[in-house]
């Protein structure tokens, strides 16, 4: 069935359309970010997963009233009964909706009928599919109107690429192909040049202080060609964790690991200090400082020593031992333990965090070793894991989720930059958050 109202959708287009994830749990900030992203010349406006989850399809209902012009999309995610859904959906204003690639032969063949029906169309979500180009070309002959490229975001969270497969798939079907994850102003213009029709924003724009200039920019890149230079939304790899690390806070850090991560008790000796790298660990006995200054010799530019003493007097840090630690190029020092002479390593200005203060120190004795598991602040820490320091704290990151929690503790710091300035303009935190509506009910 000929769909003329999604035609004339597409066809007043030109250029790549720009699609706006609304990935939201609150219907409030999603329409107002759909208004700025508007203004910015967003085409299509998605109600996205976490929003029809949250708010149902009144989500759909509420940007099809609000934006009578603009096409919308329902990310459902259709998994099964394909019928249903997409019959609700399409009743409730989306003009397309969104099924998995993933699901059944059967269910993508009924959420094609059901589009034809009630005049709406398919969109195939080749998010986490095993050969995307055989099943773009299953879903173009089932007679699904677009396929989307997809790269999930805890995949991107570990460095995943939208734009890996896009080519492949664009070049295999007819049908226009969409591309989604972790896309910017930087990246808009690979997307279109790589083949993508549609160009799904989500974070870029969302998570934007100001919506309305983050679309506009990254619609200016597609219609281009050109980057816009952006320094945030961006995911790393391991090669450049360490400038991100040092960007966000050990709060972000904290908040992208579930609230988990600090060493209890650990302070820094001054307020100002930032590290961020590799750890080296170091067992010790209370006060003997022989361990600690072996294992500065065993560090590479970079890393930061954690000592273990059990939390004990006297000291087993001081000013020589970080003029030797300076030599090394390390990162800083963390113990769970005593340091002295602090004025001095403060004015070297070398991040040192500890649990404890003495103008004691104690004898080299050469008890403890180096590079073994150690328990510091009350959490397990190996070498290789990443310690990461400022005015809060210390927090460890396990080594093997680096890249991730990296990605995370700056996805947390972009979503705080949204709020803030929303308080900015006059709001309140309870009143950003919707608090009243997420307060637990007896």
């Amino acid at each position: 069935m000929f769909c003329a109202t999604c035609y004339n959708l597409r066809m007043k287009f030109d250029g790549p359309i720009l699609q706006v994830a609304l990935d939201f749990v609150d219907l409030e900030r999603a329409l107002q970010v759909a208004a700025e992203a508007v203004e910015g010349g967003a085409d299509w406006l998605e109600a996205g997963t976490p929003l029809i989850k949250s708010e149902g399809l009144n989500a759909v209902r509420a940007l099809r009233q609000r934006f009578p012009q603009h096409t919308i999309v329902a990310d459902m995610k259709t998994m099964d009964a394909g019928r249903a859904e997409v019959e609700v959906a399409a009743k409730a204003g989306a003009n397309i909706i969104d099924v998995l690639g993933a699901a059944s032969d059967a269910t993508v063949a009924e959420c094609v009928d059901a589009a034809n029906n009630y005049g709406a169309e398919i969109v195939v979500d080749l998010i986490e599919v095993h050969d995307p180009v055989e099943r773009a070309r299953a879903a173009e002959a089932a007679g699904a109107h677009y396929v989307s490229v997809h790269t999930a975001i805890d995949v991107q969270m570990k460095g995943g690429d939208p734009f890996e497969k896009l080519k492949l798939v664009a070049n295999a079907v007819n049908i226009p192909v969409a591309v989604a994850g972790g896309i910017n102003s930087e990246t808009a213009a690979k997307a279109a040049e790589n083949g993508a029709r549609i160009v799904i924003v989500g974070g870029a724009i969302t998570k934007s202080a100001d919506a309305r200039q983050a679309a506009a920019e990254i619609k200016q890149a597609m219609q281009t060609g050109k980057a816009v230079q952006s320094d945030l939304y961006k995911r790393v790899d391991l090669a450049n964790v360490r400038d991100i690390l040092k960007k966000v806070s050990t709060a972000n850090i904290s908040d992208a690991m579930h609230r988990s991560g600090e060493l209890e008790g650990i302070r820094p000796i001054m307020p100002g200090f930032k590290m961020a790298g590799p750890v080296v660990t170091c067992r010790t006995f209370p006060g003997d400082w022989s361990k600690p200054v072996q294992a500065i010799d065993l560090c590479e530019p970079g890393d930061v020593l954690i000592i273990d003493v059990g939390g004990q007097y006297p000291a087993v840090w001081g000013e020589l031992a970080t003029h030797s630690a300076i030599q090394q190029q390390m990162e800083g020092v963390v113990i769970d333990g005593a340091i002295r002479d602090t004025p001095d390593i403060i004015e070297l200005k070398f991040p040192a965090f500890s649990r404890l203060v003495s103008p004691t120190a104690g004898e080299p004795k050469g008890f403890g070793e180096i590079n073994v598991p150690i328990t510091v602040g009350g959490r397990r820490v190996f070498s290789g894991d990443w310690a990461v320091g400022d005015d809060d704290g210390v927090v460890i990151i396990p080594r093997e989720r680096v890249v991730e929690i990296t990605n995370r503790a700056m996805d947390v710091l972009e979503r705080e930059n949204r709020l803030r300035a929303e308080i900015d303009e006059g709001s309140t935190l309870s009143q950003v958050g919707y608090l009243d509506k997420w307060d637990k009910k007896r």
